[in-house]
């Protein structure tokens, strides 16, 4: 088994290169927006009919909607500016199953941040309810109408997608936070501000 990073001093000198800032504000706006729209997911289902609850519907729907661009946008961010390489400290000292986990877990995350809101978009279109982003512009439906369809299909997997997400963004931080607290290995804080940071 691959020994951890108890030493302060190899800790320290394992300290990763930094995300720059571009990265770091993107990653913290998407962590914030799961929150939030898995919260207001979560509170509109159960409302009666109401204006309260297609209000909650709409602000979900155009949530989905940014959290699809900005997803988009940190894509093409980090397509054109590769984020720092694992240090090979920290790399030796993981187990060969969390490397695959750690890949892995990335690999979804990107996935299902464009998953979810498609999904959640098709599910609106094949309803009858077009999505005019944030009242002002409307924007195409790519599904045609098909409530049999949108109910048994596409809202059970808009659904499972979004608890999907939740659950892999819980595992992806608790990863971070068992490498901050239990490893010290200073990893956690490539993904904190720092002046020194560049764009």
């Amino acid at each position: 088994m691959r020994a951890g990073l108890t030493d302060p001093s190899l800790a320290e000198s394992a300290t990763p290169v930094g995300y720059g800032r571009v990265a770091i504000t993107l990653h913290w706006l998407l962590a914030a927006m799961i929150v939030t729209s898995l919260g207001v997911g979560l509170s509109m289902v159960g409302l009666p009919f109401s204006p309260l609850r297609l209000k909650l519907f709409n602000w979900h729907k155009w949530l989905g909607v940014l959290f699809l661009s900005l997803s988009a946008v940190r894509l093409l961010w980090r397509l054109l500016h590769p984020p720092p390489p694992l240090p090979g400290s920290i790399e030796a000292a993981m187990p060969g199953w969390q490397l695959v986990v750690h890949r892995g877990l990335h690999r979804a995350l990107y996935a299902l941040f464009f998953i979810v809101p498609l999904l959640g978009w098709a599910y609106s279109s094949a309803l009858g309810f077009p999505i005019v982003w944030f009242g002002v512009l409307p924007l195409p439906d790519f599904v045609p109408v098909n409530k049999d369809f949108a109910e048994s299909v596409l809202k059970p997997l808009h659904k499972t997608g979004a608890f999907t997400l939740a659950a892999v963004a819980l595992v992806h931080a608790a990863a971070a936070l068992k490498h901050h607290f239990i490893d010290h290995d200073g990893l956690l804080q490539r993904m904190w501000p720092s002046p020194r940071q560049n764009s």
